[in-house]
């Protein structure tokens, strides 16, 4: 079989995807979850006794990927053209004495295809929480050891005031905390599932339809829905908006790793592994791969949250040409998520932090960025808005000069009358002007280390 995807392809299939979500959404796992329902179905309804026990165990017996015999089933699907039928088609075949004549009793293909998918969701979100969870102790520990760890903070790209790297990445942790709260709030919603017949209203399946759903569902480890939710996607529309929201939040992470990685600011550096090699031509190449493996990824998962909300646009009580766009959105949306997760734990969990750097970069600018800690010095005794203009002027006329922000307060009379040079020089000083940051990142740690996320 030709592989043309790159989450087949064997040279390319771990840069888009981890093999556990891979085992997760494989065409075997897939037909399994249909299997399963189907089991469950056959099982219920023998206990009702709308089909017979002896079936219902042979059913059960065989509704395992092991007995299909797929050459048959690709062969039916290529006669059928439906997505389920072959499958139906392939357990009642398995089954003996004629008991396959009650596989798929009274059901629709989409009951069986929803519910396997959202028993597929719930192991992939299980591989996901542990992710986060992994992730969300890496950074527990960088913001526990670098909570006093003193760095440039910028804003609109430009160096704007100290702050310190254990602010940074508390602030990142406090993300992902709500977004593991996000998870379990979905849960709760998303684990249902549909055993409603053709348009929703059960007709087929007998006046114990809903004792008959009931037992389906608790057998699967599901919740029974309050109503048939066939031409309602909102479940699986959130589910795919809070993964994005994750995706958008390691997006964002790795792409800031990235430019701290630049030789020119050179703040942090991702785990570099014996063997690894950086270029085919430049030998002394040490790229942050992982993280920008994560970017591109991220970026292209996000193409896939663009068009999600289209799948709620179902015509009247059913409509296949927008239902079957979710098996490949969700899907992959999972698998390049599982990537973008596994890159970032690697990253988060060795990432060296260079603090002489850090600090170098902190005086890159000779001292302007302490700007607002002077003005409010000054402020004191001037106002805030007379500090401000003085503060301005000095500033500009030493940046246009090329002095130091420094020499400029030194010679500025207005300044020195006020301050003299040792007072300036503590001013001056980016690693005592750092705010808050250690106590707030305490008082942060103190509030979450209690949150599921850490257990």
């Amino acid at each position: 079989m030709q592989k043309v995807s790159v989450f087949d392809m064997l040279i390319l299939q771990d840069s888009w995807s981890t093999s556990e979500m891979r085992e997760i959404f494989c065409e075997e796992n897939r037909i399994q979850k249909w299997l399963d329902v189907e089991a469950a179905l056959a099982k219920a309804q023998a206990k009702l006794g709308i089909i017979p026990k002896e079936a219902a165990d042979e059913i059960s017996k065989k509704a395992f990927f092991k007995f299909m015999d797929m050459d048959f089933i690709f062969n039916e699907f290529k006669k059928t053209k439906h997505p389920l039928v072959p499958t139906v088609r392939g357990l009642e075949k398995a089954c003996e004495k004629e008991f396959g004549q009650f596989v798929h009793f009274g059901v629709t293909t989409q009951d069986i295809i929803d519910t396997g998918l959202v028993l597929q969701f719930k192991e992939g979100l299980s591989l996901i929480k542990k992710d986060l969870k992994d992730i969300a102790k890496a950074l527990l520990k960088l913001t526990k050891e670098h909570k006093n760890t003193p760095m440039m903070g910028r804003t609109l790209s430009l160096q704007a005031l100290p702050i310190t790297f254990g602010h940074k990445s508390a602030i990142w942790l406090s993300e992902l905390n709500r977004h593991f709260e996000r998870i379990e709030e979905l849960e709760k919603r998303l684990y249902v599932g549909l055993i409603v017949g053709a348009v929703g209203t059960k007709a087929s399946l007998s006046n114990k339809c809903n004792e008959l759903e009931e037992l389906v569902d608790t057998s699967l480890g599901l919740q029974t829905p309050d109503i048939s939710w066939q031409p309602a996607r909102d479940r699986f529309i959130e589910l795919g908006y809070v993964l994005g929201n994750i995706n958008a939040t390691f997006n964002k992470i790795a792409h800031q790793i990235l430019i701290m990685s630049h030789n020119e600011l050179d703040e942090v550096a991702e785990p570099f592994g014996k063997g690894q090699v950086g270029s085919s031509t430049m030998p002394h190449k040490r790229n942050p791969a992982i993280s920008e493996n994560a970017v591109t990824v991220s970026n292209t998962l996000k193409a896939n949250i663009a068009i999600l909300s289209d799948i709620e646009r179902h015509e009247h009580e059913r409509d296949g040409q927008v239902w079957k766009m979710e098996w490949k959105l969700l899907p992959e949306i999972f698998l390049m998520l599982s990537v973008v997760l596994a890159n970032m734990k690697t990253v988060l969990s060795g990432l060296e932090i260079k603090k002489d750097k850090m600090l170098k970069n902190l005086n890159a600018l000779g001292g302007f960025v302490l700007a607002e800690r002077v003005m409010f010095a000054l402020a004191d005794r001037l106002g805030k808005q007379h500090a401000h203009e003085i503060v301005y002027e000095a500033a500009m006329r030493g940046i246009e000069e090329g002095l130091s922000f420094k020499e400029v307060l030194l010679k500025d009379k207005n300044v020195s009358k006020i301050l003299d040079k040792k007072e300036i020089e503590r001013l001056l000083d980016p690693t005592t002007y750092v705010g808050y940051a250690p106590q707030l990142v305490n008082d942060f740690l103190q509030k979450i280390k209690n949150s599921k996320i850490l257990k």
